[in-house]
């Protein structure tokens, strides 16, 4: 009886599993801050606005248990991040703004200490600084890769489906 019920319970894992390799990518939303040009202080000062959105939406992004929550807080806060954003340029010198945005990105294969995420479509936080022509910078903004203070945390997707139905 004790094995039939661990081979059920390993069935339903991969059936779920399965289920869930198809959804995956839909699962994350990324973020994605682009420089102005590939000029060194270009680059340092994409840093800078880098860890003002980070420090800035980490409280945010903690309290969200869900993608869409995290996407509906950060779109609530569009005009905020670009305006913090600005700020930053604008104490370092530069005269060129920020735009934020909450849309639909093409990204290449990725991947964030151990996690890897595949090339394809992912909503994304897009900020562009200036021109928006130089390296930039990613991750990913929910599950908070990024956003979770010093250290990385991977919320399973698997790990959420069965505590939500199981309880806990």
């Amino acid at each position: 009886m004790k094995k039939i019920c661990i081979t059920f319970l390993l069935l339903i894992i991969i059936i779920v599993m399965a289920f869930c390799a198809d959804r995956e990518e839909c699962e994350y939303l990324r973020i994605h801050i682009r420089a102005n040009s590939n000029e060194t202080v270009d680059q340092t000062v994409k840093y800078e606005v880098r860890d003002m959105i980070v420090a800035y939406l980490t409280p945010m992004i903690e309290r969200s248990s869900s993608k869409e929550e995290a996407m509906n807080c950060i779109r609530s806060h569009l005009s905020e991040i670009s305006a913090l954003s600005d700020d930053v340029l604008r104490l370092n010198g530069f005269d060129y703004g920020a735009r934020a945005s909450l849309k639909r990105e093409t990204f290449p294969t990725r991947v964030y200490d151990g996690v890897t995420l595949e090339a394809g479509e992912y909503d994304a936080v897009i900020v562009e600084l200036g021109d928006g022509k130089g390296d930039n910078w990613w991750c990913v903004v929910y599950p908070p890769l990024c956003f979770s203070g010093e250290k990385v945390h991977y919320k399973s997707y698997l790990y959420g489906l069965v505590k939500k139905y199981i309880g806990g």
